[in-house]
């Protein structure tokens, strides 16, 4: 059944890359619409056209056309330039733009709520995007042979009977407990909405969706569409969710596995499985 909502955040679709799923995201523009279609970064990897690596499908062209599609039909679209696409920030002083979709650095989010939240895809409050670029660059080479070793360790589950487990979510999981201890990349982000006068936060970057608080600001990532398939979406209501969209083929008519976020005064997290349970004070 098609849906639609108040506001959509997507980012990290990694465009241009042999890993993105487009097809996924293709299905979920087409049953889903919305007011406001945020493009939270990382839409295009440019990075790969440096590395040579660049591989361009049909089913990238037609998420381009489907957002495109949602942008004449009267839906706003802002487009928050990310480090894989940060070669376009150096226009955005000449006002740039593409046809009907907005693009920006980061933006101010008003919820049904009537709460302020910053959009940003997170990159410039990464301690390892900012201060160690080479690093950030090199790892994405590693993300790149642990998602290879990952298709041919399913492969074999299959093969075995196996249902699908990822691999290089578990592996990047555990470097990401290390990673934020020295970076502080969630605490870097809310503190700076908390001294700016935010209510919370919207971004991406790390891959992992999630809904939580962290001293008093409401934290929310929208995953990516290169492992999870995860986005953020405000209903009428101004209740938060994240959905994990499981399925590629239209011809499938339950293809959402999703979870709730309604304000109350409990705490819990996203589970990494798919089924997601999120709620916010």
């Amino acid at each position: 059944m098609d849906k639609t909502y108040r506001s959509i955040f997507i980012s990290d679709v990694h465009l241009g890359t042999k890993d993105c799923k487009a097809g996924h995201l293709n299905n979920f523009l087409k049953h889903n619409t919305c007011d406001t279609l945020y493009l939270v970064g990382d839409i295009i990897d440019a990075w790969k056209i440096k590395q040579n690596k660049w591989r361009w499908k049909q089913s990238h062209t037609n998420v381009i056309r489907r957002v495109l599609g949602h942008a004449k039909r009267d839906t706003k679209v802002i487009y928050i330039l990310g480090n894989h696409d940060e070669f376009l920030r150096p226009y955005l002083q000449y006002g740039l733009g593409f046809g009907m979709v907005e693009i920006k650095n980061q933006c101010e989010h008003i919820g049904a709520d009537g709460k302020r939240y910053l959009v940003t895809h997170g990159d410039l409050f990464d301690g390892i995007t900012r201060l160690a670029p080479w690093l950030s660059f090199l790892g994405d080479k590693a993300y790149d042979f642990v998602l290879t070793l990952n298709s041919r360790f399913n492969w074999f589950r299959h093969r075995l009977g196996f249902g699908y487990w990822s691999l290089s979510l578990y592996l990047k999981q555990r470097v990401k407990r290390a990673l934020d201890f020295m970076f502080q990349f969630e605490k870097n982000l809310a503190g700076y909405c908390k001294k700016k006068g935010y209510d919370g936060v919207i971004c991406g970057h790390i891959h992992k969706a999630e809904i939580k608080e962290i001293d008093g600001v409401v934290y929310m990532n929208d995953g990516d569409w290169v492992e999870s398939c995860t986005a953020l979406v405000e209903h009428h209501d101004g209740r938060w969710e994240i959905i994990t969209w499981t399925q590629e083929n239209n011809n499938v008519d339950d293809d959402i596995d999703s979870s709730t976020h309604k304000r109350s005064d409990r705490h819990s997290s996203k589970d990494v499985d798919g089924v997601s349970r999120s709620a916010v004070v």
